[in-house]
């Protein structure tokens, strides 16, 4: 099953509520929210609060990416507040290992993130302890970026690499996602797929979600 994740941080804040359930309708099946710090990325998003406000509106998964130096501090707040899925930045957490320990005794799915250039190496010996493994297929910290290519060899290395260790986790990929790209990234070994722009820009949230679909 594709899971088609559309990243909140391209709708339109002025009327979040509708937005949620304008892609729950559509089709959608997570909501991904980006969480940034101005550190970590050169910008500022928000924080658990917002993870709250979507849980008492959507039914959808939340599905939180922090992009954010020194996590742990804050993850058991963001799992108070309704986060199903967190994932962290590999690059951003000195001890990986603890972190995911964290997110998982929180009763949360526990996700690694990795940037385009840092290597799967990073996460290979702590692969048993990941639910997903989020692949940017750009530069972190803005919406609407085109998609890096060859994030599509660093997908298929990792379901590779996923197989070889007996790993069921799942592969989500965030970037550039749209009609162009979608069934490629599908076609590498990825199932779960973050699209902000590429939703949140058109005026039709059922047709461009059944489109993606059909792109597969």
């Amino acid at each position: 099953m594709a899971i088609i994740a559309p990243s909140i941080l391209s709708s339109d804040f002025t009327c979040l509520g509708q937005e949620l359930l304008s892609v729950e309708k559509a089709g959608a099946n997570w909501i991904h929210i980006d969480v940034m710090d101005g550190q970590f990325v050169p910008n500022i998003t928000y924080g658990p609060i917002i993870v709250e406000a979507c849980k008492r509106v959507s039914k959808l998964v939340l599905d939180v990416h922090l992009m954010i130096e020194k996590p742990d501090s804050i993850i058991p707040e963001f799992a108070r507040a309704g986060a199903d899925y967190i994932s962290v930045h590999a690059e951003a957490c000195t001890h990986l290992h603890r972190t995911l320990q964290l997110v998982k005794s929180l009763g949360v799915k526990a996700g690694v993130a990795l940037n385009p250039a840092t290597p799967l190496s990073s996460i290979e010996y702590i692969i048993d302890q990941l639910d997903f493994v989020l692949i940017m297929s750009v530069n972190p910290g803005f919406g609407g970026q085109k998609f890096i290519n060859s994030s599509i060899d660093k997908i298929k290395s990792l379901a590779d690499l996923l197989k070889a260790h007996g790993s069921d986790a799942l592969i989500q990929v965030d970037g550039g996602i749209n009609q162009e790209t979608i069934g490629r990234v599908h076609k590498a070994g990825a199932r779960s797929f973050v699209a902000g722009s590429a939703i949140f820009n058109t005026p039709d949230y059922t047709q461009t979600i059944k489109g993606l679909r059909s792109a597969i």
